[in-house]
C-alpha cells in the first residue's frame, strides 16, 4: 500500500489492486497543527508522570512472587522504603491481604527560606490461596525492602512423582 498526492492536492492510498481512495484535502499548515497536538499531548503526559498536584498519595500494587513448596507457600513482596510498623497483614484460611501506608515529611529552614517536603505511599495486595492455611503458624519478615511470608498449609498435599506416558 502506498500513499501519494494526486492532482487535486488530496492524499490518496493505492492498495494492491491499484485502486485510488481519496482521504481528505490537506493544507500545508495541517502538519503543523498535528505536530502541536502531538507535543501538547506529550507535555501533559510527561507532567502527569512526574508531578500531578491533584494526587497527594502515590498508590501502586507491589510486585509479588509466590511459590508452592508442598507443605507451605512462600511469598516475597517488594515494599521498598516501607518500615515494618506500617505494614498490615490480614490472613484467613483462604485469603491474604497485605497493605501498607507510609507518610514522610521533612523540613529545612534557613535564614530567609523554608522548604517542606511531604510524600505518601500506600500498597495493597489481596489474593485467594487454593488450599487452606494454618493461620497460627504463618511467619513474616521484612529485610532489605522485601517482605517474606511463610504460610504453612493445613493439610499438605504430597507431591506426585512424574512419569512418562507412552502414546498408543
Amino acid at each position: 500500500m502506498a500513499i501519494r498526492k494526486n492532482k487535486k492536492d488530496k492524499l490518496a492510498i493505492n492498495d494492491k489492486e491499484n485502486r485510488s481512495t481519496d482521504i481528505a484535502p490537506r493544507r500545508p499548515y495541517d502538519l503543523w497543527a498535528d505536530m502541536d497536538r502531538l507535543f501538547d499531548s506529550f507535555r501533559s503526559s510527561f507532567d502527569d508522570l512526574f508531578w500531578n498536584p491533584t494526587t497527594s498519595m502515590q498508590e501502586r500494587t507491589p510486585p509479588m512472587d509466590i511459590a508452592d513448596l508442598g507443605d507451605r507457600y512462600e511469598m516475597h513482596v517488594e515494599m521498598p522504603g516501607i518500615p515494618k510498623d506500617d505494614i498490615n497483614i490480614e490472613l484467613t484460611p483462604n485469603n491474604i491481604e497485605i497493605s501498607a501506608e507510609h507518610k514522610e515529611q521533612s523540613e529545612n529552614k534557613g535564614k530567609n527560606w523554608l522548604r517542606r517536603e511531604r510524600s505518601s505511599t500506600s500498597f495493597y495486595r489481596s489474593l485467594e490461596v487454593p488450599e487452606e492455611i494454618k493461620t497460627d503458624n504463618a511467619d513474616a519478615e521484612l529485610k532489605d525492602g522485601v517482605l517474606s511470608l511463610t504460610l504453612p498449609k493445613l493439610e499438605p498435599k504430597k507431591k506426585q512423582k512424574s512419569r512418562k506416558i507412552k502414546v498408543k
